[in-house]
């Protein structure tokens, strides 16, 4: 009983975790996508110097179905507790970090939100891998 309530809970946290990741990305991927020279979203167009981008539209689709949409049917998954969340929180926790690390190498500057997204991922992969954990000793 109180293993199964724990286990809820974490969903729970997994879910709103995902739901706060995709709602930021669906509304600054909308914003990319509507104005792609992200002068709407306060973005320069110098933080794409030396990337392979002439505008954000590519990297503002990707925020918008990857990240945006992604999380919102991981937030779902996860809130229902159904068969694949963990392997969809893993695989979204992993794209997460490796988003922030590439937008840093290629914009060449630093914003705090780096950090907290940079951490969201984390987290995010690690209770999508705890909760595998978990599953797989109860089974």
């Amino acid at each position: 009983m109180e293993n199964t309530n724990v286990i809820r809970k974490v969903y729970i946290g997994l879910g709103s975790l995902q739901a706060f990741i995709g709602l930021g990305a669906l509304a600054g991927g909308y914003g990319l996508v509507k104005d792609p020279s992200g002068s709407a979203l306060g973005l320069p167009s110098s933080f794409l110097e030396g990337s392979p981008f002439p505008n954000f539209l590519i990297p503002g689709m990707f925020l918008l179905v990857v990240h945006g949409i992604g999380s919102m049917i991981g937030a779902g998954l996860s809130f229902t507790r159904k068969r694949y969340a963990q392997e969809i929180a893993i695989v979204l926790g992993a794209i997460l970090i490796a988003w922030i690390v590439i937008q840093i190498v290629i914009i060449r500057s630093f914003h705090w939100m780096h950090v907290l997204y940079f951490i969201l991922g984390v987290v995010e992969l690690w209770i999508g891998l705890y909760i595998r954990r978990r599953s797989f000793k109860a089974a």
